[in-house]
Parts: C-alpha cells; structure tokens; sequence
C-alpha cells in the first residue's frame, strides 16, 4: 500500500487502498480505518471464544465452592479432584477433549441453558431445576448429620429440631427438610471445610455434609474433632445434568457412565479419595 505524504499525491494514495479493497471511493480514509478496526475485533472475539472452548470440547462445570476430594481450584482453575477425574473419563469414551470451568452456584444453570457448558455432574434434579436432561445416577455418597463429640449423640433427625445446624450456602439438604420442616435451623458456611471448621470451633454442635467429604477431611488431617458416629440422613446417587444445547446426547452420555462403571474405572476414581 503507497504511504500517504503532505504533497497533491496524497488523495491518489487513499483512493488506491480503496479501489483494491472493493469500496466505492467516495469513501474516506475514516470510514475504512473504522471498517478495519471492526473487522480486527470481530477476529479478537472469534480467536478468544476459540481459546476459551476448543470445537468438540466436553465443558464441564464445577461449582466454586467445591473442596477437596470434589475439586482443588486455584487462580479460578480446576486443579485436582473427584470432578476433574471423572471429566477425563468421560471425555475420552466420549472421543472429547475437556474443559473444566469452575463457576459459582448460582451460574451453573444458567451456563447449561445457554450452552456455554455441556454438563455439571454429582448433582440431582432436586438441586438444580431446570430444562436439562439428567443421566443415570452412578456417584454414590451419603448425606450425614455429625455431631461434636462433647454433645450428647442424638437419637435420630428429629432430635436436633430447632438447634443450628451447620449448613452450606446454597445446597439443598431436602431429606432433612423433609423431616425436620421449619424446624431445621441452617447456619450457613461459604463451602464445605468452613461448615466442618465451624463444628470444631464450637459454633454449632450439628452439621451436615457429605461422607466422601467428611472421610477424606479426617483421612487428610483437615478435620480432627471428635465426633460421634455420623448419622446417615439420606443415601444419595449423583447423577449429570446436561445442558439442551449439548452435541453430546444423553443416550452417549449414559453409555460412557455405562462402560466407566463396568470397566471399574469409577470405582478406581472414587478409592483415590476415600
């Protein structure tokens, strides 16, 4: 492209970019320079939507808040864990690279009605309404009440009715609401270690939490109170949510669950963090 000098060749020297860009010429330098910008954003967009979600990746969710053994998130990524295992696994029955995207709770149906992710897994319906398909339940855990040691262990659920019982900022715990009604007290954590730290400092003398959680805290040395044996408040089978406007489809997404439990690779993946 000729330069544009101070002399009478300077209006030669703006038609000529002109012409051989295909406008008419009487547009102006300032009209195509905007038209040159656009188009260099345009590009920045596609290159970043690109980097951010390779084509055919498998997106998968995970909730901020998740701790170790669930997921170990550093700098906003997904480092380690049960979650970041299990995406592997089934992004290679899938034939699918993997993403995994940690966000907050309250975004992660949103993410999946607009396909910005594929699927979030470990889930139930209960805990997250809306339009998704919803794969076989296979991720087995329990719901369980522990109780401090210095308290006396109670007799069943309905015995710490209207005592504060540790809870976690935005779980549902619907079995214990269904036996405890108005009378379950939450006192919430920002995530599942706080809820336990609160036990151990004495701020409440109940909490609820997962058993593969509170195993691997205790294994781990991240939670050493004394406790009594933790009552089981509901067995739980984790399933998949999947987004609607996911490529994969829920009949692939049930086979690789299918060949993940057959071939004992989940049981290999859940052991890691018992």
């Amino acid at each position: 492209m000729a330069s544009v000098g101070a002399s009478s060749t300077a209006g030669h020297s703006l038609r000529a970019p002109v012409a051989v860009l295909g406008l008419r010429p009487s547009y102006d330098g300032a009209m195509l320079m905007r038209r040159v910008f656009l188009a260099g954003v345009m590009l920045g967009v596609l290159t970043a939507s690109a980097a951010a979600a390779p084509p055919g990746a498998l997106v998968m969710v995970v909730d901020t808040s998740a701790v170790m053994p669930e997921a170990r998130i550093d700098g906003g990524q997904v480092r380690e864990g049960l979650h970041a295992d299990l995406g592997e696994a089934l992004g290679r029955r899938l034939g699918r690279s993997v993403q995994m995207r940690a966000l907050p709770r309250k975004r992660i149906g949103q993410a999946l009605e607009l396909g910005e992710a594929d699927l979030v897994c470990d889930y139930q319906s209960a805990w997250l309404p809306g339009p998704f398909a919803w794969s076989r339940a296979f991720i087995p855990d329990q719901t369980v009440l522990v109780t401090a040691a210095s308290t006396p262990p109670p007799s069943g659920l309905p015995a710490v009715a209207g005592q504060a019982i540790g809870t976690v900022l935005g779980y549902a715990y619907p079995e214990a609401e269904a036996v405890l009604g108005s009378g379950l007290r939450r006192d919430d954590a920002p995530d599942a270690v706080a809820n336990l730290r609160k036990l151990s400092l004495g701020r409440v003398a109940h909490a609820l939490t997962g058993r593969r959680l509170l195993d691997y805290q205790q294994r781990s040395g991240g939670f050493t109170l004394p406790v009594h044996a933790p009552l089981v408040v509901a067995e739980v089978l984790g399933q998949c949510a999947l987004s609607p406007r996911s490529a994969v489809t829920l009949s692939a997404l049930n086979a690789a669950i299918q060949a993940l439990v057959a071939q004992g690779e989940l049981a290999r993946i859940l052991a890691r963090y018992r």
